[in-house]
């Protein structure tokens, strides 16, 4: 079967079709054949070297962090022949070979089935990049949200920002915020539902925040950008409030005031998918299929590439970061 891979870390030259071994189902295990598999900026990490040591298998690495796939050779497993199914579980594109392959034996647990009435492509977009799944835990386990809240997800083209739009308002969020920079970026964004997006490039964060909230801030960040952001985020939180810190995109490095935290007994929370149980993951997933089988969230694709196009999947990815997520099609 085909597969890509890289053996050497370095630059997007160094990922290529490889004839891989076929996977053979065991006790343990169901072997899917994979429909559709993400491509995030977390592949692109891994590949460039930055992680460390604990976090990767040896090389050579199959990337690829989630997929959709159907039941190739079910095992004892209970699943049935063709079945449907969602991908997701720690590890796969890091400490595991990941999803940019035909086929994978997985085991039965990490499986979550689709819905009828949800497509594949839908299926993968709910589950690329993690946003829906890291939205709806960081606001339902780490905020601890309560209806009536206003949540503010910064960078709405990134994948928490984009879900959080939509998921918030399932939970009972009486507002929601985000934030781009630029007009065209800005009038690019689809509607969703009561969001509010603050064009960084004519207000600052406090500023827009203050004018959306009539001065009252908000109770919940989610911060998936870190850098010079997370101050100013901060510092945007009513009295009580939380801020869960998600990602790093703009940055390792924050600058904080203290009295953000001091004078409004707010806190900040990392989050991180090893918080969880496998098991609640799955059952997340089944959660969010069943509200995206009632159209109540909409995951947008912007393109779909073939296994050959791997590395030009992977530049969309980090140099256009698009609103839509990008998938590989490794059956084309």
């Amino acid at each position: 079967m085909r597969g890509v891979r890289f053996h050497e870390f370095g630059g997007r030259d160094t990922l290529r079709v490889d004839q891989l071994e076929e996977p053979e189902p065991g006790a343990d295990n169901v072997v899917i054949r994979i429909a559709r598999a993400s491509v995030s900026p977390l592949d692109d990490k891994v590949r460039t070297g930055v992680l460390p040591p604990s976090m990767h298998r040896p090389l050579p690495l199959v990337p690829g962090a989630s997929a959709v796939g159907h039941v190739a050779e079910p095992g004892p497993s209970g699943h049935a022949p063709g079945a449907r199914v969602l991908l997701c579980g720690w590890g796969y594109g890091t400490t595991r070979d990941g999803t940019w392959r035909e086929l994978a034996s997985v085991p039965p647990s990490h499986l979550v089935p689709i819905p009828d009435d949800v497509s594949d492509e839908e299926a993968a977009g709910l589950v690329a990049g993690a946003g829906y799944l890291t939205a709806w835990l960081a606001l339902t386990r780490t905020a601890r949200m309560r209806p009536g809240q206003v949540v503010l997800a910064p960078g709405i083209y990134g994948a928490v920002a984009y879900a959080a739009a939509q998921v918030a308002p399932i939970l009972g969020a009486s507002q929601v915020i985000s934030t781009v920079r630029g007009a065209d970026r800005l009038a690019a964004v689809p509607g969703t539902g009561d969001l509010a997006v603050i064009d960084l490039e004519r207000e600052t964060l406090g500023a827009g925040v203050a004018r959306l909230t009539g001065g009252a801030g908000v109770d919940i960040v989610l911060d998936g950008l870190g850098g010079d952001l997370t101050g100013q985020a901060l510092g945007t939180l009513r009295r009580g409030g939380v801020l869960v810190s998600i990602g790093y995109t703009a940055g390792r490095k924050a600058a904080i005031d203290v009295t953000d935290l001091i004078w409004k007994t707010t806190r900040v929370e990392g989050f991180l998918f090893t918080a969880f149980t496998q098991e609640e993951l799955a059952d997340t997933y089944r959660t969010l299929l069943g509200h995206l089988a009632a159209h109540e969230i909409t995951p947008v694709i912007d393109r779909v590439y073939p296994l050959e196009e791997a590395a030009e999947a992977q530049r969309r990815v980090v140099e256009d970061r698009p609103l839509g997520r990008v998938l590989l099609d490794p059956q084309a």
